[in-house]
């Protein structure tokens, strides 16, 4: 009996080795590995307008929401938002986000885009984070699906094909 339990135990040990072995590692991804990711971005906040020449209004936006992840990995699966932005009424659009996870860690990034409007794009570009992602870096773009504007400043916006992709910026 004891033969018959030190074989497998043998052989319970080889198998479990093996497993360990087998399985990959969890390594941080290298500084110059780009990791893609595609998301949607549901956003609600506030416009204020100013009148300018031709009859045109250029606004201040303030509007929060969440990005939700679906795929790429590293991110986490949402991310708060708070977006602070400048319309200048004719071509341009500027503005900074920050994306912040559960644990407040938080991703930053600038935004151009064309006016708010339904099918209108634009492009980010991270510019850094803080705890888990300190030294991200990274890009992403989008189109407006839809924008809701309820006549009293309030808006909604949402975009279902986030585009983008994140790094470690090399140490």
């Amino acid at each position: 009996m004891t033969r018959k339990r030190g074989a497998l135990a043998a052989l319970a040990l080889s198998a479990f080795l093996g497993l360990v072995s087998g399985a990959p590692a969890q390594q941080p991804a290298p500084a110059d590995r780009w990791r893609p990711f595609t998301a949607t971005w549901s956003l609600q906040g506030e416009r204020q307008f100013l009148e300018t020449e031709g009859g045109r209004s250029a606004a201040i936006v303030h509007v929060t929401g969440i990005l939700t992840l679906t795929s790429g990995e590293g991110l986490g699966a949402g991310l708060y938002s708070e977006v602070i932005g400048f319309d200048d009424g004719g071509e341009l659009l500027v503005g900074r986000v920050f994306f912040q996870d559960s644990r407040k860690d938080r991703i930053y990034a600038t935004i151009k885009a064309e006016p708010i409007g339904n099918g209108r794009k634009a492009a980010g570009t991270i510019t850094g984070g803080t705890g888990r992602f300190a030294g991200l870096a990274g890009e992403f773009s989008f189109a407006w699906q839809y924008v809701v504007d309820a006549g009293s400043g309030e808006v909604s916006l949402r975009s279902v094909n986030v585009k983008g992709r994140t790094r470690r910026a090399a140490r």
